[in-house]
C-alpha cells in the first residue's frame, strides 16, 4: 500500500526533489506505524539517509543533497531538544528534594486511588500549568509525580501518563503564550498585514482570546479519558516496575502472601492500653507504623515503633499479615479497617517501603542474640516477618523473635527503603534484596531547588531569552547548588526522547526547504474546489494537523498561516480566524509520538506507536470537532 502510494506520488510531484522527500516521508510513517525497529532507531535511520543523499545525489538525479550536511545535526543543538534536556533535569531536581512526592501525596489524598478520580486531577493541573509555560516543561515536571502515584496506587503508569501528556498539549491552547505557534501567531499576522489592503487588515489576538476554545479542548480530553480510558489506554510493564515481581518472589520462596492494612483503634476496643508485645505474637501479625491520637507524626523505622508501645484510643496502625489473619484480628477486637491507605499512603507506599531479605554474616555481633534482645524493629527499623534457617522457614507467631541468630540466617523483614539503604553499611547484616528504589532524598535542598526553578520560570515568562537558555539556567543552578550531582542529571535525561526528536528535525527541514510542504498544501486546497467557508477552514485545520505530525509545529505554522490568510481573503472569510485555526490545529498532535510531550512519555510508560494511534486517533477527531465548533461559536 505504501509502495503504491509512493509510485502514485512520484507521478504527480513537480520536481524530483519533492519526490524523494515524499518517499522518505512515507518510509518514516511506515517505520513508525509498524514498528519495524524502535522509533528512535527509525528516526536516526532517516537522518542518516538524509545525510547520504549528499553523496548519492548524482545517482538520485539531484544536484545536491536534500539537507546540507552542515545542517544535518542541528537538531541536537536545537532550542526544543535542549529545552527538553533542561526540564528533565529540573524535574529530577524537584523530585530529589521530596517536593514532587508531597504533590503526589496531596493528589492521592484529594483524589483517592482510582483512575477516574486521579486522571482529572493530574490532567487538569498539568493543563493549567501548561497554559503559562511550555507543555513539555509541564509534562516533565509532573513525570515524577505520576511515577510516585503509580507506585503508591498500583495503577500502571501507562494508564496515567497518556492522559497527562495529552492534556499538557491541550493546555497549550488555553492562552496565547501556551504554545510556540500561538506565541508566533501575532507576529505572522503583522507580517501578513503589510501585503493586505487597508480594508482587509487583521487584528491581533490578546492573551486570553483563545481561552474558551482551550478550556473546551482540555475538558474534552479529560472527559474522553475518564469515559473511554479503560478501552483505549494500554496496560504495559514500565521501566522499573518490579514491585509485583518482588512479592511473587516472596510468595513462591516462603509462601508469604502478606498484605498491608490501615486500621483505626476505637475507644471501645479491648486493645486500648495494651502494649504491642501482648498482641503481635498471638495474632501472628506485625505493626510496622503507628500514628498516636491527636498526633499526625508517623512512628516508623528505626526509633519509631517498639514492642513496648502502648496502644491508645484513636491511634492508627499500619499492620502487615495474611489477609485472613488481619480480617479475623479486626473482627475480634473491633478495629476499623480503612478501605485504602490514607495516613500511610506516602510513608508505606511501594516506592518507600516493602519486604526485603537480609542475612546474618559470620562476623555479625548479633550472633547468639534474638530479635527481642536487640530490639530489632526499634534499633534497625526491621519488622521481622519470618526467618529462614537450614532449609526451614519460621514465621511470626512461631517464636521467631525469641530464636538466637546464627550465621547464615536469612531474615525476611518489612522495612523502609531508606532504612535498608543505610543498613547496607552495617557489618552486622548483608542486604540480599537489590530490586528496590535506592532513593536518597535531599529535603534540605528544597529551598535551592525552588529558587532555581522560579528563576527559570521567571526567565521563561518575563525575559526575551531563548527557552533553552532560560531552562538550562535553572538546571545548572540545581547542579551547582548540590540539589543533583552531574551523574544524576545525566541519568534524569531520557536519551531515547532526545535522539527521537533531534533526528526528526532534519526531515522537517527537508519538507520545508524543498517546497514539499507548500506543494502538498496547494494540491490539497486545489482539490477542494467550490466548498463553503467552514469546509475551507476544516481543510486548513486538517493540513495543519498533518504537517505537525511530520515537521515542527512552528514550521507548520510559518508555512500555513500565509496560505490560510490568502485563502480566507479570496473566499471572503475572516483571515485572522483562519490564521488562528492554523495556530491551534498545530497542537492536534496525538496520532504518533513525534510531538515532544508524546516522545517524553513514551519510554517511561512503555508505550508503542499503536497505543498512540488507538487513543490518539479518537482524540484527533475530537480535537477537530470541538475546535471547529468553538471557533465558530466564539468568533
Amino acid at each position: 500500500m505504501f509502495l503504491a502510494l509512493g509510485l502514485f506520488l512520484a507521478d504527480q510531484v513537480p520536481t524530483l526533489q519533492i519526490a524523494w522527500v515524499c518517499a522518505l516521508l512515507l518510509l518514516t510513517i511506515y517505520l513508525f506505524a509498524f514498528e519495524i525497529v524502535g522509533v528512535d532507531v527509525a528516526a536516526v535511520s532517516i537522518m542518516v539517509l538524509l545525510g547520504l543523499t549528499s553523496l548519492l545525489a548524482p545517482l538520485m538525479g539531484l544536484e545536491e543533497g536534500l539537507v546540507p550536511n552542515q545542517d544535518l545535526f542541528n537538531g541536537f543543538s536545537s532550542n526544543a531538544v535542549m529545552s527538553i534536556i533542561a526540564v528533565m533535569i529540573i524535574g529530577a531536581g524537584l523530585d530529589k528534594t521530596g517536593l514532587m512526592g508531597q504533590v503526589a501525596a496531596f493528589i492521592l489524598k484529594t483524589g483517592g486511588s482510582t483512575e477516574k478520580r486521579i486522571i482529572p486531577i493530574i490532567s487538569g493541573t498539568v493543563a493549567i500549568i501548561s497554559s503559562f509555560m511550555q507543555n513539555v516543561g509541564a509534562a516533565a515536571l509532573f513525570l515524577p509525580v505520576v511515577s510516585r502515584i503509580s507506585a503508591r496506587t498500583g495503577l500502571p503508569m501507562s494508564r496515567l501518563l497518556m492522559p497527562m501528556g495529552f492534556c499538557a498539549i491541550l493546555g497549550g491552547t488555553v492562552t496565547m503564550v501556551g504554545s510556540s505557534p500561538l506565541i508566533l501567531l501575532n507576529d505572522l499576522i503583522l507580517t501578513s498585514n503589510t501585503a493586505l489592503p487597508a480594508d482587509k487588515q487583521m487584528h491581533t489576538w490578546s492573551l486570553f482570546s483563545v481561552t474558551p476554545i482551550g478550556l473546551a479542548l482540555v475538558a474534552t480530553g479529560v472527559i474522553y479519558f475518564v469515559v473511554a480510558g479503560r478501552f483505549v489506554l494500554p496496560v504495559t510493564k514500565t521501566e522499573g516496575s518490579t514491585g509485583g515481581d518482588i512479592m511473587s518472589y516472596f510468595r513462591d520462596t516462603y509462601g508469604m502472601d502478606y498484605v498491608l492494612r490501615e486500621m483505626r483503634l476505637p475507644s471501645s476496643s479491648d486493645l486500648v492500653g495494651k502494649p504491642l508485645e501482648d498482641i503481635e505474637h498471638s495474632e501472628q501479625l506485625r505493626v510496622i507504623a503507628v500514628i498516636r491520637h491527636n498526633n499526625k507524626d508517623i512512628a516508623i523505622g528505626a526509633g519509631g515503633v517498639a514492642r513496648d508501645t502502648v496502644l491508645e484510643a484513636g491511634a492508627v496502625l499500619g499492620v502487615v499479615g495474611t489477609a485472613s489473619n488481619l480480617e479475623a484480628f479486626a473482627h475480634r477486637h473491633g478495629m476499623v479497617v480503612l478501605p485504602a491507605l490514607d495516613n500511610f499512603a506516602d510513608a508505606l507506599s511501594p516506592a518507600k517501603a516493602g519486604i526485603a531479605e537480609v542475612v546474618i554474616p559470620p562476623g555479625s555481633q548479633l550472633i547468639g542474640k534474638s530479635a527481642r534482645d536487640v530490639w530489632l524493629r526499634k534499633s534497625y527499623g526491621l519488622s521481622l516477618m519470618a526467618m529462614h534457617r537450614v532449609g526451614k522457614t519460621y514465621f511470626a507467631g512461631e517464636g521467631v523473635r525469641d530464636m538466637p541468630f546464627q550465621a547464615g540466617d536469612t531474615l525476611v523483614v518489612h522495612t523502609t527503603w531508606l532504612g535498608l539503604t543505610r543498613l547496607r553499611k552495617d557489618r552486622n547484616f548483608v542486604v540480599v534484596t537489590t530490586e528496590y528504589p535506592h532513593e536518597e532524598l535531599r529535603p534540605q535542598k528544597v529551598t535551592h531547588a525552588l529558587v532555581f526553578f522560579l528563576i527559570a520560570l521567571s526567565l521563561v515568562l518575563f525575559s526575551d531569552l531563548r527557552l533553552s537558555v532560560s531552562l538550562l539556567t535553572g538546571a545548572i543552578g540545581m547542579i551547582l547548588s548540590g540539589v543533583l550531582t552531574i551523574e544524576e542529571a545525566y541519568e534524569a535525561v531520557s536519551w531515547k526522547t532526545v535522539f527521537l526528536l533531534a533526528s526528526l528535525i532534519p526531515l522537517g527541514l527537508a519538507v520545508e526547504t524543498t517546497g514539499t510542504a507548500a506543494w502538498i498544501a496547494e494540491r490539497t486546497l486545489s482539490l477542494l474546489g467550490d466548498v463553503p467557508i467552514w469546509g475551507l477552514q476544516l481543510a486548513i485545520a486538517l493540513l495543519a494537523t498533518f504537517f505537525t505530525l511530520v515537521m515542527s509545529n512552528v514550521g507548520a505554522t510559518v508555512l500555513l498561516v500565509p496560505l490560510a490568510v490568502n485563502i480566507a481573503v479570496g473566499a471572503g472569510a475572516d483571515p485572522a480566524l483562519f490564521a488562528l485555526t492554523v495556530a491551534i490545529a498545530t497542537s492536534n498532535s496525538f496520532l504518533i509520538p513525534t510531538h515532544q510531550v508524546n516522545a517524553l512519555i513514551m519510554g517511561p510508560a512503555g508505550y508503542r506507536v499503536p497505543d498512540f494511534m488507538r487513543a490518539g486517533g479518537i482524540m484527533t477527531l475530537l480535537f477537530l470537532l470541538v475546535m471547529m465548533l468553538m471557533l465558530n461559536l466564539v468568533f
